[in-house]
């Protein structure tokens, strides 16, 4: 039995499958295993695929440090994205239509940029595109693509352990907000630093992001979406930098953040059911494309993130434009065959109810 990946027109076998009984935290599960020559050859990374050489360190956990900026700042933060949710019926609509411009654009530089594109390398990207997705990263303003990156990658790695940054077995609290306001557990940190992160800083727009992220979140994420409103069609200035910057930015987050919390929580799983992630079409709408996570977690790298192409997933739609439009390429995608046959064997047979 082959593993395949496909190309934008071709389909490539990457590696033999085999089983092999291994452990993510605290349960026992049945993982398929890809010469991981062959898929670090295709792609140049496999620090996203799960390691099951890992183990929680025995005794008791370390005591939780709280981060009280972190507390304080996204505290009020949430309280603004209350007070703007009180301003919309006195909001213009070309500043409601501003807002979710941002909102999208901003996902954009999440999902298709650092997610699909730096984490997974699950496509590739030319210069003007991947221009485009740094900018609309950095209006998203959830840390710089390299750290995002090298979280991420540890996420996947080491799943639902001690080494997960935002662990759901630790609750949904935890996974959801909480991880970003205490300090990382050890472990996280240790792997973190052991991860390969060549590709990353071989990526010049990736590291000029990093030296100017602050300036260009204070100009992308706040400035330009309360500017834009106020000096174009004499909106509110209030009303300018409660919506599109504030609400807008909120609201991104939590649709992010649900990806690591209700998608590793509420849904099936069809492809695997010995790991926590699920499908969740909600997630899935509010995080464009990002909620079937049982799917992604089984094959982290197919740049749909969903065998279901375009469904309740916009940044494979926008992914596909940029393909035809001659600015990315090389599109991995899991083989029908694979897919259907790795349900068979591990799903939880909810795909017989569709």
């Amino acid at each position: 039995l082959f593993k395949e990946l496909s190309s934008t027109s071709s389909t490539t076998a990457v590696g033999t499958v085999t089983s092999r009984v291994t452990r993510n935290g605290n349960a026992i599960m049945e993982k398929d295993l890809l010469n991981h020559e062959d898929l670090a050859g295709d792609r140049g990374m496999i620090d996203d695929l799960f390691d099951e050489t890992y183990r929680e360190k025995e005794g008791p956990k370390p005591p939780l440090r709280y981060v009280w900026r972190n507390i304080i700042l996204m505290s009020l933060l949430h309280l603004g994205a209350l007070l703007a949710l009180t301003l919309i019926p006195s909001a213009k609509i070309q500043t409601l239509a501003w807002a979710l411009l941002c909102f999208l654009v901003s996902a954009l530089g999440i999902t298709a940029g650092s997610h699909r594109l730096w984490s997974h390398r699950s496509y590739k990207a030319t210069l003007p595109l991947r221009i485009f997705l740094t900018i609309a990263n950095s209006m998203a303003f959830q840390n710089d693509i390299y750290e995002w990156v090298r979280d991420h990658r540890v996420h996947h790695k080491f799943s639902e352990t001690d080494a997960d940054p935002h662990n759901a077995m630790r609750g949904f609290f935890f996974s959801h907000i909480g991880w970003l306001l205490v300090r990382k557990h050890p472990d996280v940190i240790e792997k973190g630093q052991k991860l390969d992160l060549s590709d990353i800083k071989a990526d010049k727009v990736v590291m000029f992001q990093r030296r100017y992220y602050k300036p260009s979140v204070v100009l992308l994420c706040f400035t330009l979406p309360a500017v834009v409103p106020w000096y174009f069609w004499d909106e509110s200035i209030v009303i300018s930098f409660f919506i599109p910057a504030i609400l807008r930015y909120t609201i991104g987050l939590n649709a992010t953040w649900l990806v690591n919390s209700a998608a590793h929580m509420f849904g099936n799983r069809p492809y695997d059911q010995n790991i926590n992630p699920r499908e969740n079409p909600l997630v899935s709408l509010g995080a464009l494309g990002e909620g079937f996570h049982n799917y992604h977690h089984t094959f982290p790298y197919d740049y749909s993130t969903s065998e279901f192409g375009w469904r309740f997933n916009l940044t494979t739609a926008f992914i596909d434009l940029m393909c035809l439009l001659g600015l990315a390429s090389d599109r991995k995608k899991v083989s029908k065959e694979v897919i259907l046959a790795r349900k068979m064997r591990t799903g939880d047979g909810s795909h017989k109810s569709g």
